[in-house]
């Protein structure tokens, strides 16, 4: 048969079923009919059941500010979740470790002791008045935080001249020791705050200043009171002088760059060991309307604030020279020692060259 013959034998397509024979050919080769060929072309012809790719929408910024409001819920219940959990955990139970510690551990290199908590009856109540005298006045009496505190703080930072008082309470010195790090930051304190809340939501407060003598920063890789105690002065808590307490509860504020034989060094400690010392060393051998109006000094230190760049007269207190600071081998002097010093003997006298302090007045 020659070829014109064969071409003839074809019958030619119409138009009207030109399209139709396309499309059919089209669905054959998309669904991989042996008779249509081996692979898939792409025709451009959708087939039934097969999904285009979805454009992009383009980032506007309502859809950013959603983004990040979801982030920022998401990272809050989170930390509340969390931080709620461990501390109903806590209220039965001691920490085995505190964010702080490997914050110590792994960024600074710091070899740690071993905290050795105690139970809050095994303080001496005069070590607990000290504490909550110094540090935070109203602990028994507000929620977790002390916006009086906070206020006096702001007041007392810009007489200085920069952010040396945060105003945290002892509940948000304990939120920050047990899931934070002390580093100035406005995110940090906030974050304080809301564990803070929880903290006084499902714990007692003497529960929270056990808590705190048990696992608050002490010295270089030192957490607790007891464990200071035992660094220090080779002896527990509960065997102390007045003295000696005294110097580790005034040390609270600079833990890191002094010792209790050198917190003379520092403003603020002397001034914080001043009041102790006068309330609750002297005190046992003075009148009690010759302590009622000690004034306690400000409160909590923003951690790694320099308290020597602060010049004395910046603070809004009337100046008081420090007279009660005994040389660093006299910590051993405990509170007989002070109470059968002879009164004319008066306490140890300091050398010139010692700054005025002066202890902020009574909220």
């Amino acid at each position: 048969m020659s070829t014109e013959s064969a071409g003839s034998d074809r019958e030619p397509c119409s138009p009207s079923t030109f399209p139709r024979d396309i499309a059919d050919r089209a669905s054959a080769t998309s669904s991989g009919d042996p008779e249509s060929g081996s692979g898939r072309v792409f025709t451009g012809v959708p087939t039934p059941g097969r999904e285009m790719p979805k454009t992009r929408k383009p980032l506007t910024f309502k859809r950013a500010a959603l983004f990040v409001l979801k982030a920022i819920v998401i990272i809050h219940l989170a930390y509340i979740a969390l931080t709620s959990t461990l501390i109903i955990a806590y209220k039965f139970t001691n920490p085995l470790v505190t964010v702080l510690m490997p914050y110590r551990a792994i960024g600074y290199g710091w070899k740690l002791q071993k905290p050795i908590p105690v139970k809050l009856k095994q303080v001496p109540s005069y070590v607990r008045n000290m504490l909550v005298s110094v540090e935070d006045g109203k602990f028994y009496t507000h929620h977790g935080i002390d916006m009086e505190a906070f206020k006096r703080a702001k007041e007392i930072n810009e007489r200085v001249g920069k952010p040396l008082y945060g105003g945290s309470t002892l509940t948000m010195q304990v939120a920050r020791t047990l899931f934070l790090v002390p580093e100035k930051s406005y995110v940090r304190k906030y974050f304080e705050v809301i564990a803070a809340l929880e903290l006084e939501l499902f714990l007692s407060k003497d529960r929270i200043l056990e808590l705190y003598f048990g696992y608050a920063e002490w010295g270089k890789g030192i957490f607790g009171m007891e464990a200071a105690a035992r660094n220090y002065y080779k002896r527990g808590v509960a065997a102390l002088s007045r003295d000696e307490a005294a110097r580790l509860i005034a040390l609270l504020s600079s833990p890191i760059k002094y010792t209790p034989s050198t917190l003379n060094k520092s403003g603020i400690l002397r001034e914080r060991y001043a009041y102790l010392t006068r309330r609750y060393v002297e005190s046992q051998s003075a009148s009690p309307d010759q302590t009622s109006d000690l004034a306690p000094p400000p409160g909590d230190v923003e951690p790694g604030a320099d308290d020597e760049a602060a010049p004395a007269e910046a603070l809004p207190v009337e100046a008081l020279p420090v007279e009660a600071l005994p040389a660093a081998g006299d910590a051993q002097s405990g509170a007989q020692d002070a109470a059968s010093a002879p009164a004319a003997a008066g306490p140890a006298p300091v050398p010139p060259a010692t700054t005025t302090i002066a202890p902020a007045p009574v909220q």
